[in-house]
Order: structure tokens, then sequence, then C-alpha cells
């Protein structure tokens, strides 16, 4: 019979994956597996008395254990399920990869939107539209620096896309404001105030902001996609799975939150 761990703080527990309901290790008359989760998890998280054992609370029999209420400073109990051993229902690896995806994007943003110096680098990938479609600006015109408070982009190898990347560097949120002299466009690189930093930092709250809507996206294609095979499996493994697709979210969007601050800190310095 497949199985999965539930890691929490300094116990692993053993769960018996069935389509019968509260089945395996855990079962009990009357007593949902869910439940019973709760009532360890909520164990393994009180603070060790005396002689190294937890304390032990009278319940009345058969009565469900209510969630655990996390003060501050206490571990938080979190799932582990093992994805090989719940493929049939959805692919966590993807899942996981779809999430970390969308990190790798705000990072890739940050960089490459987000920095208080303009350099050639920073024009690169700043996209075009043409009436052929859509390219990055390196693509269609050579960039480069003249001096410290002037960059170019020739266009000559695309003279008809000349307006068109105009505007997508006036366009670009990086408080740039081109200027065109035939198949040249000359950038002039801002100078570093303030208030050029506040509005950056704002930029990267709000790239961040669009990032946390694609992962909640994420989260609710996963749970959508573990809530089809609620007629094949048990009710608590259908919980179990989307405990630990709501976990990995947070994870991520706590990593997001870090990757913000860290940028807020250096763009206002």
């Amino acid at each position: 019979m497949p199985c999965f761990t539930t890691v929490c703080s300094t116990v692993t527990l053993i769960f018996y994956i069935s389509p019968v309901r509260s089945t395996g290790m855990f079962s009990a008359p009357g007593l949902p597996a869910r439940a019973l989760l709760q009532g360890v998890l909520s164990a393994a998280s009180e603070p060790l008395g005396a002689g190294g054992h937890r304390a032990h609370r009278r319940t009345q029999a058969g009565a469900i254990p209510a969630r655990s209420t996390k003060g501050k400073g206490q571990s938080q109990a979190k799932v582990n399920i093992s994805a090989a051993l719940v493929e049939d229902i959805i692919n966590l690896e993807e899942t996981s990869e779809d999430m970390q995806a969308v990190i790798e994007a705000l990072k890739e943003d940050f960089s490459r939107n987000l920095s208080v110096r303009t350099s050639p680098g920073a024009l690169d990938h700043i996209t075009v539209v043409t009436k052929d479609g859509k390219f990055p600006l390196n693509q269609l015109g050579q960039i480069s620096q003249k001096s410290p408070q002037l960059l170019t982009v020739n266009m000559t190898s695309f003279p008809e896309s000349t307006a068109a990347a105009a505007k997508a560097i006036r366009e670009s949120g990086m408080n740039l404001n081109p200027e065109v002299d035939g198949t040249v466009i000359r950038v002039p690189v801002p100078k570093v105030t303030r208030e050029h930093r506040e509005s950056l930092a704002k930029l990267a709250k709000q790239s961040t902001n669009k990032s946390k809507e694609a992962l909640r996206k994420v989260r609710s294609k996963s749970i959508t996609q573990v809530k089809k095979s609620k007629n094949k499996v048990s009710e608590d493994t259908i919980w179990l799975l989307e405990k630990q697709i709501q976990q990995m979210a947070d994870e991520a969007a706590a990593e997001m939150d870090k990757l913000l601050a860290a940028k807020t800190k250096e763009l206002l310095g």
C-alpha cells in the first residue's frame, strides 16, 4: 500500500494513501485521518516539559483535536509528501518547477529593468513591437555608451523600426526619454535623484505583486488538478495535497518578499 511521510520538527509521520477514508496507520473509529493529523501536528509543535516529555492534555473520547494555534517563535509543522507516491493525482515536481520559474522571472526582471545606474545592457531586452512581431531591442539596433550621460541605439539595420524602438524605450519604466535623430536613437542617462530611486522601488513592488499573482495561478491550477481525483481517493488525501501545495506557494511568496526587500534596499541606498 503506497504511503507518504509528513515531517514536523521532531517526528516523522507515515500515512497510507487509500481510496477508502481514514484507513491505514492512523485509522480510528469515527475519527478522520485529517483530525488525527491535526492533533499529532499540534502535539509535535508543543514545547517539551521536564525530562524531555511532552505534556499530555485530556480530551473527551472521540473528540476531534482542534487546529493548533502557533505562538510567536514556535516552529510551523510542515507536510512533506513524496511526489512519486501521488503522481497519479498530480505532478508535484512540475508544480514546484512552475513556482520556481515565477521566482526566476522576477529575479531576471529585477536585474534587467530595475537598476539605479542605466547601462547599455539595461536596454538589451526591452521588447520592441513591430509589424513583424516582438523583438528584443539588441536584435534590432546596436546599443553603445557614448559617455556616462548618453547611450545610443543605431537602427541602421532596421530603420523602419526606429520609431517603435524609441517608443519601447520611453515606455520601459526606466525613466528614459529617447530622442530620435534619423536612424540613431539618443538616450540621455537620467541623474540619480531620490525621486528616481523611489520610482524604481515602486516598480519593484509592482513587479513582485504581478509575480505573486502568477504564483496564485500556479497554485489554483494545481489544486484544481488535485480536486479532479476526489472520487478516486479519500477526502483526507485531497486535503493533505492541498495543504502541501499551499505550503509550497507560501514558501515561494516568502522568497519573493526577501528578493523585494533586498532590491528595495539596493535601490533606495
